[in-house]
């Protein structure tokens, strides 16, 4: 592998979000984390505390410049209607530099917030919508050449 070269560095601005196949242009941030969840494991002769998975978390958000009520629609029409809602969620990163696209579908998103207002005084508005989610793919990996 050859070395470093900055121009290979991620730049976010060539993000990209689809919520059910439709490009949600107004995203500014996506991020989503799997935080695994552990049971002590016992085990003589050592101090140390050991640990095996039994489980994990999947949590994320989308921040978005608030230009309409696309999300407070879609989350608030459901919710009213007794209906659990349930998304997909794409990520796309191809910074024109680097080394490829990596693409992340989230399977089975739910929101876990629904923002009805949020604005300030001489502020662009933006909304940050947080959600689980309980599976993922990697559909496209950024490898070195």
């Amino acid at each position: 592998m050859a070395g470093y070269d900055e121009r290979f560095a991620i730049n976010g601005t060539y993000g990209e979000v689809f919520l059910e196949g439709e490009l949600v242009r107004e995203a500014t941030g996506l991020k989503a984390e799997v935080q695994l969840n552990f049971l002590d494991v016992k085990m003589c002769g050592s101090l140390a505390k050991h640990q095996k998975v039994s489980g994990l978390d999947g949590n994320g958000s989308i921040t978005m410049t608030k230009i309409n009520s696309r999300m407070a629609i879609l989350l608030s029409d459901m919710i009213k209607a007794g209906k659990t809602p349930k998304f997909t969620i794409v990520s796309k990163l191809k910074d024109p530099d680097s080394y490829g696209a990596e693409r992340v579908v989230l399977k089975n998103c739910q929101f876990s917030t629904l923002t009805l207002a949020d604005w300030a005084h001489n502020q662009i508005g933006e909304v940050t919508q947080a959600f689980t989610f309980t599976d993922w793919e990697y559909l496209d990996k950024i490898e070195v050449r």
